[in-house]
């Protein structure tokens, strides 16, 4: 079997640092906290709502991609992830929103200031910018069986700088650090090691414009190590 390979995307990176943060911050106020699969398109429904309160993250998709500067060799994406949180009440609608007298009887208000208190501001010790609160929408206030159900989701914005390759050029595998031995990992096609810069030169004219040879001279070498 072939490794897994060894760049981690920074799509994957951040979701998984919010699982973590809201795993760790959230404690007992939840029964769990993960990356989302589709639960709430889940057939078994009533299934996924006896896990309530509970909490998943997934990726809302970059929704900006702008130049960093004139070169155009970097590029800021602005990105949204999302946070859904979900609780029950086997009293109303209300109760699962507000929450009972019971501890156990999280609401998802209280399940929504409290993601937004832990993540606003936040990078996880990723480079990207710091999460920014963004919109809380309503998913679901209905019933499903017996229990109430209410589910909020709530967005995050922030953005990271991508490299460029020059035009027509390819990666070049492991000299391009986690992302170039992805490529080099999976057979892609890969560019030679750029040449290291050993030589200058410079000239000087003082008349510009003329065919006279240059008036002086500079051969800068950088030192070999």
């Amino acid at each position: 079997m072939a490794d897994l390979p060894t760049c981690i995307p920074i799509i994957t990176a951040v979701e998984l640092a919010i699982v973590d943060r809201l795993t760790r911050g959230l404690g007992k106020m939840v029964t769990e906290v993960a990356t989302y699969g589709g639960e709430f398109d889940d057939e078994e429904l009533d299934t996924v709502v006896r896990r309530f309160p509970a909490a998943w993250v997934t990726f809302g998709g970059v929704k900006r991609t702008d130049a960093v500067s004139t070169s155009r060799a970097k590029w800021k994406a602005e990105a949204v992830f999302v946070v859904m949180v979900g609780a029950r009440s086997v009293r109303n609608e209300q109760t699962s929103r507000h929450g009972g007298p019971s501890q156990l009887e999280v609401g998802t208000n209280l399940l929504v200031s409290a993601v937004r208190h832990l993540l606003n501001q936040q990078d996880m010790g990723l480079p990207i910018r710091e999460l920014q609160p963004g919109s809380v929408r309503t998913l679901f206030n209905t019933r499903v069986r017996s229990d109430a159900m209410s589910v909020y989701a709530c967005e995050f914005r922030t953005a990271w700088v991508e490299d460029t390759l020059f035009l027509g050029a390819f990666p070049q595998g492991a000299a391009d650090g986690p992302l170039g031995s992805l490529f080099e990992q999976y057979d892609g096609q890969i560019d030679p090691p750029t040449p290291d810069w050993k030589t200058t030169l410079l000239s000087y004219f003082l008349k510009p414009g003329t065919e006279r040879p240059a008036d002086a001279t500079d051969l800068v070498q950088m030192p070999q190590e």
